[in-house]
């Protein structure tokens, strides 16, 4: 009777001319996977990342899409960033209401219908646009877009959800969503440019509401992933949670994000203004790519790694990074004027501001009252926005006084205000 070969074993065997070796040890295993593998071989995770990915690209298309349509067709960039402006300051004020009902009604019965209103608004504005309504109706119309969902909040409430309990994989997931938006806010302006350019001044608008609806929509039906809605007891009142305003240590955070923003609104500004005053100014969308890219590239691997520390250690430290980095711009306009140069201190200075907003978002998270997740992360990111209306007008004002050099003072200054409120603020390096 044949014996089976011994574990460990090999055996040797002829078949025509040819030797064959049968190796009967044990199989090695392949290289295990890495934190971000470990991260989406979750049930459902890659399910409704891709769907958020896809709704939140047109979050960089449609500021971008509204100035180019609205300047190519009325001729007033004044009137274009008017209305943008307005939109921008409906979506303060209504975001934080449409995250509250987010989290006490559930993302899917919230997030559908506000998402509709939002795309109906977008609609509007290219109806009115198109047919040379009033101007006023332009700002009601953008106005109503207000009501446009956090996506990235919302996906990033699903993390915790389905890591309660992990810190190292939830920070994981908040380093991905980080590099996410940055891929997104890169790539968005980029493809409406494209879209408004090779086709119609409304081609942008237009197919940013088809990716929001269209993602939204398959972001919603994942429900597997969806947190509970926390809006309601068992006994059927509504369930007690004070405001994420009110929470220890969360309005000095709200105050980084606001000088934070103004750090991403100016250089926004100023980095345009050089690069036309170097008679490059269609470069100027490439060399903030490449700040993008460095945010994202950090961002990515910021999140594989393993910190032993609480994240309200590292915190200061991230900040005053960034601040430092930053000073790499502002020696590269002032002392060689070259746009290149400028390019790569760009791209070297990125490289801290992802670290920086997932160690602000993984705080923001911890200090947010349970239930009310959404909320929280969604006044960061309306701080963020305040921050970068407020940084816009800073930087235009001092190239217009001044000059785009001295511009890059305005992203030092607002990043060194972030690092004061950082180590003065109360409850910002306290573990909650």
């Amino acid at each position: 009777m044949p014996q089976q070969p011994a574990r460990g074993t090999r055996l040797f065997t002829v078949t025509a001319d040819t030797l064959v070796a049968v190796d009967f040890g044990p199989r090695t295993k392949g290289r295990p996977p890495g934190p971000y593998g470990r991260l989406f071989a979750r049930p459902g995770t890659r399910a409704f990342t891709l769907a958020n990915l896809l709704a939140r690209l047109p979050m960089g298309m449609f500021s971008v899409s509204a100035v180019v349509m609205i300047a190519g067709t009325r001729g007033s960039y004044a009137l274009a960033g008017a209305v943008t402006a307005t939109g921008l300051a409906a979506t303060a004020l209504v975001a934080p209401w449409t995250a509250r009902l987010v989290d006490r009604y559930g993302q899917a019965r919230v997030a559908v219908p506000a998402t509709l209103v939002a795309a109906l608004g977008s609609l509007a504005l290219l109806l009115c646009v198109r047919y040379d309504a009033p101007a006023w109706t332009l700002f009601a119309a953008y106005a109503a877009t207000a009501t446009t969902p956090n996506t990235g909040g919302m996906s990033r409430a699903r993390w915790a959800h389905l890591l309660d309990g992990d810190p190292d994989a939830l920070h994981t997931a908040n380093s991905f969503e980080q590099a996410a938006d940055e891929l997104c806010f890169m790539l968005g302006p980029v493809l409406a440019a494209f879209l408004c350019g090779a086709f119609f001044p409304e081609a942008g608008t237009l197919v940013g509401v088809v990716l929001l609806v269209t993602g939204v929509l398959a972001f919603a039906a994942q429900r597997s992933t969806e947190p509970p809605p926390s809006g309601r007891t068992a006994a059927g009142a509504p369930a007690p949670s004070p405001s994420p305003l009110r929470s220890p240590g969360m309005p000095p955070l709200l105050a980084v994000c606001l000088a934070l923003g103004a750090v991403f609104g100016s250089m926004e500004v100023v980095t345009i203004a050089f690069a036309e005053a170097q008679g490059h100014r269609t470069a100027a969308g490439v060399v903030l790519a490449l700040q993008a890219g460095g945010s994202c590239a950090a961002g990515l691997l910021y999140g594989r790694v393993r910190f032993a520390g609480p994240a309200e250690d590292r915190y200061p430290w991230c900040v005053a990074a960034m601040t430092a980095l930053l000073i790499l711009p502002l020696l590269a306009a002032s002392l060689t004027g070259s746009l290149l140069l400028l390019s790569a201190a760009l791209l070297v200075a990125g490289m801290a501001t992802a670290p920086t907003m997932i160690t602000n978002m993984t705080l923001v998270q911890r200090r947010t009252p349970e239930g009310r997740l959404n909320e929280g992360m969604t006044l960061a990111v309306t701080a963020l926005l305040g921050g970068i209306a407020c940084g816009s007008a800073a930087g235009g004002w001092v190239v217009e006084h001044l000059t785009p050099t001295a511009g890059y003072g305005v992203p030092v200054t607002a990043a060194a205000v972030a690092l004061l409120v950082t180590l003065a603020g109360p409850g910002v390096r306290t573990a909650p």
